[in-house]
């Protein structure tokens, strides 16, 4: 439970002071209590003695500190039926006790109950009267020895009082068992030494909180706070844990005021109605709600999901027809319900004793209050007003009343639980064998010499199990093992209200925090489970970067890089692809990259495969055709061997474009341009040793000119012809030893795609290669081009040239498209320039002589090819 705002720790010092004094002139004196307190209490005698805080009074009246010995009246207001049901619980659990005999046998437990009166100062004073016992006058001893007047006490109910109590009672080690503070500071094991307590501590509802936010995906949230200790505390402990338990942040932490503030809970609720957290999580008490909803149905601030603390889930005072269209749907987290059995026959068996005094004033003043009666003798002003007289003999059963209410046993069930802690801790201490205890030279403790420290040494080690089914144990900072219900507030149709349970948050005994929730039982105030996020999650496939000046929790999602991926929400960074891998479209995760290079299920390789192959098949065509009319002046002029030659390079210079398809391997790279280089060598070779034996032809026809056609014999054309493409050859043979040429991966050109290319190794070798074709066929070009108007009806030489320019033409293209084309279309452009060279010069040289052959025969006749005029 929260604190309240009250004196502080100076007021009751002063109040201490007060209390207690001695007269010590002598060794032999006596001490005396300087001051007596009458406070409302519940007392039952037995063999041991346990003390109860509770608050059965909301309010006090406290007279002003007087330095007197006369007995101070403290007037108590307010009676609260809850609370003094909260009392009585304990009296219940030490009846039950006291009739089980397997429990403390022959040993009977008392009690004596306090009540706090909701202020702090009647709260310490209750306490130091358990601790100090109310005896006016003790005589001291020179061994002062014995027991305590309590070995322990269950309460007390606020944080504020608890902290107060157990900073001056732990100094002594005498147990204090509390049911309902929850402060965290109070499980400081060294400030708090012998603090214990059954309900769990601020930060373990901070966590059942932080649960039920993290089911829902609630991460952009709000957060009031009461100001005070446990208000104070929560934010400090909620603040630290929500991003690193959720990855959430707060949108707001607000404090709300106590007493009347009107100004300050309008900004509150102005703040709240602003914010796009649709969140709020309020841990204070109910006078704060009260005023705050107040202020929320003025400004109509809706669509908000509320969630409460323990102090105010089950509010009876906020489950009204005014609230409830903003509160409907409310989560929060209550004490855990329990089941006493027999506790109401119990309460039913409650009387007043024949004696009315300060021993039962709890009971004389609960009957009063019940019966609306006053016992003898009554004030003067209720006799005069006709009030009743109370008998003693009313039946509770004839009254409505909520102290008879066991259906939602909640603080009564942990009071339960702390009286069973100390019985069992007794218990266990009583059963030590003499020789076998935990003390030093392993004796056991004595009841009649019992130190407060060894009730606790038990207290620390106990463990059992309730009959609810609950384990019970204490940590080492005196926490018992947590547990929360899970409540939510129901809008019945009519106007009624119902507060239902739909979970439990706990923590086992293996330190494991489990969240059991029913969301199909759960109400909500909207059509759907409500959203409140500052940005949505970010998917796969992208990152998050952080908007600046502004929560964690608020950021972009921004798209991975190309070749980046992530494959979960909430990414912070991108990862990188291994080097064989590429980014999906989506970019959450690795895919190969495409494979690229020249194949044969390429259209383009398709494409240039068929013209390949064509080429070959129209150079076969013609290599019969001059074969089968090889007789013939056509075929036969010019050395017909040249030509038969020039058509097998020229089908070799076809064939070889093959190797530039396909996926390359080490020996397609190497032979690729050793073989395209010799084929058009031995191609162009040719036809410049063709060029060079019509220009003989015709220089040996004019007089003295006979001696140079000897040069030009088929040995010397042959020769010829083999030397310049042995010159090829020997060009290829050094650049594939010295640097060969080698498939490679390339991704330089697309980092999605591996092309596949041979790296030509040697750039001087491959340029070596091109340069010496083409300086044949410049060559080859500028004989042809000297020899095109030789006086022949039928001059090749004009052919030649035309053949050459095309070729010339074709690789002075190749050049620049090559060096621009990337990945496999540089194949493609080395392949259509093979081609469309092979195909020039094989149109170029053998077109006319077949359209001669096969179209024209009579053309194709010596004196046809040898006339002037062969028009006439």
């Amino acid at each position: 439970m929260g604190t309240f705002l009250f004196p502080s720790f100076c007021a009751f010092v002063v109040c201490l002071s007060c209390c207690f004094s001695s007269d010590s002139s002598s060794i032999h004196s006596s001490c005396k209590l300087g001051r007596q307190f009458h406070l409302n209490a519940l007392h039952m005698p037995g063999d041991v003695i346990l003390g109860g805080l509770f608050e059965v009074h909301f309010t006090s009246v406290f007279p002003e500190l007087i330095f007197t010995s006369e007995p101070t009246k403290i007037s108590c207001q307010g009676f609260d039926p809850s609370g003094f049901r909260h009392a009585m619980t304990m009296a219940f659990a030490i009846y039950e006790v006291n009739e089980n005999p397997n429990l403390l046998p022959n040993l009977t437990l008392g009690y004596s109950l306090y009540d706090n009166c909701a202020t702090l100062v009647i709260g310490f004073s209750a306490a130091m009267s358990l601790f100090n016992g109310q005896d006016e006058e003790f005589m001291p001893e020179e061994n002062c020895s014995g027991r305590p007047p309590v070995l322990g006490i269950v309460g007390d109910s606020f944080s504020t009082f608890t902290i107060a109590t157990s900073d001056v009672i732990s100094l002594f080690r005498l147990p204090i068992v509390s049911y309902y503070a929850t402060c965290l500071c109070l499980s400081d094991r060294k400030r708090f030494p012998s603090f214990f307590r059954t309900i769990p501590s601020d930060a373990f509802q901070v966590h059942a909180m932080l649960q039920i936010l993290k089911r829902f995906g609630w991460t952009w949230v709000g957060l009031l706070v009461s100001d005070d200790d446990y208000g104070h505390y929560v934010a400090q402990s909620f603040q630290s844990e929500l991003h690193y338990s959720i990855g959430g942040c707060l949108a707001y932490l607000e404090t709300l005021p106590w007493g009347d503030n009107p100004v300050e809970l309008r900004r509150i609720v102005g703040l709240m109605k602003k914010s796009t957290a649709r969140v709020v999580i309020v841990f204070a008490h109910q006078i704060h709600m009260i005023q705050l909803m107040e202020e929320v149905v003025n400004q109509n601030v809706t669509g908000l999901q509320w969630m409460a603390s323990e102090a105010w889930t089950s509010a009876n005072v906020l489950q009204t027809p005014r609230f409830m269209p903003y509160l409907g749907g409310t989560l929060g987290i209550a004490i855990r319900r329990g089941e006493i059995p027999g506790l109401r026959d119990f309460l039913l068996r409650i009387r007043p004793h024949d004696k009315i005094d300060d021993e039962n004033s709890m009971v004389k003043q609960f009957w009063e209050h019940t019966f609306q009666c006053r016992f003898a003798p009554p004030p003067v002003e209720w006799m005069e007003a006709g009030g009743a007289l109370c008998s003693g003999e009313e039946d509770l059963q004839t009254v409505e009343t909520t102290f008879l209410d066991v259906s939602n046993l909640r603080p009564e069930y942990n009071i339960y639980k702390a009286v069973y802690a100390l019985v069992y801790a007794l218990d266990q201490m009583l059963r030590c064998e003499p020789g076998r205890g935990p003390f030093s030279e392993h004796s056991c403790a004595s009841l009649q010499q019992l130190e407060p420290w060894q009730l606790m040494h038990y207290l620390e080690k106990v463990n059992f199990t309730t009959s609810f089914g609950d384990e019970v144990s204490f940590d080492k900072n005196g926490d018992a093992l947590p547990i929360y219900d899970v409540m939510n507030w129901v809008w019945l149709p009519g106007g009624k209200t119902e507060v239902q349970n739909v979970g439990v948050v706990k923590k086992t005994p293996m330190k494991a925090e489990e969240l059991m929730i029913n969301e199909d039982k759960i109400f909500w105030n909207f059509d759907t489970v409500p959203r409140s996020v500052c940005s949505e999650s970010c998917p796969p496939g992208t990152r998050i970067v952080r908007r600046k000046g502004q929560p964690l929790c608020c950021f972009d999602c921004v798209p991975c890089s190309e070749g980046k991926i992530t494959n979960q929400t909430d990414s912070i960074e991108c990862l990188s692809c291994p080097e064989d891998f590429w980014s999906s479209k989506q970019n959450d995760h690795c895919v190969p990259k495409e494979i690229e290079f020249l194949s044969y299920d390429d259209p383009l390789g398709i494409c240039l495969t068929t013209a390949s192959l064509l080429g070959t098949f129209i150079c076969s065509i013609v290599f019969a055709i001059f074969i089968y009319h090889r007789s013939t002046p056509v075929v036969r002029a010019n050395n017909s061997e040249l030509s038969y030659l020039i058509l097998v390079s020229l089908k070799l210079c076809f064939l070889c474009s093959l190797l530039f398809i396909g996926q390359p391997q080490l020996w397609t790279c190497q032979l690729r341009h050793a073989v395209f280089g010799i084929s058009f060598v031995l191609c162009v070779s040719c036809i410049l040793v063709k060029t060079m034996v019509v220009l003989a032809v015709f220089r040996s026809s004019k007089p003295g000119g006979g001696s140079k056609l000897k040069w030009f014999g088929s040995v010397q054309q042959r020769g010829t012809v083999l030397a310049l493409t042995c010159v090829q050859a020997v060009v290829c043979t050094v650049w594939i030893i010295s640097a060969s040429p080698t498939p490679h991966a390339n991704t330089r050109y697309h980092n999605d795609k591996i092309i596949y290319e041979c790296v030509v190794g040697s750039t001087i070798g491959f340029a070596v290669l091109l340069g010496y074709i083409s300086l044949l066929a410049i060559i080859s070009f500028l004989l042809a081009f000297l020899a095109r108007n030789l006086p022949d009806n039928f001059n090749e030489a004009k052919f030649i040239t035309f053949s050459m320019l095309i070729f010339c033409a074709v690789w002075v293209a190749f050049v620049p498209a090559y060096v621009n084309s990337p990945g496999k279309y540089a194949d493609a452009v080395e392949v259509f320039a093979i081609l469309a060279s092979s195909f020039g010069l094989l149109v170029a040289l053998f077109g006319p002589k077949c359209y001669i052959i096969l179209l024209k025969p009579e053309k194709n006749t010596r004196k046809a090819i040898m006339g002037r005029d062969i028009k006439r």
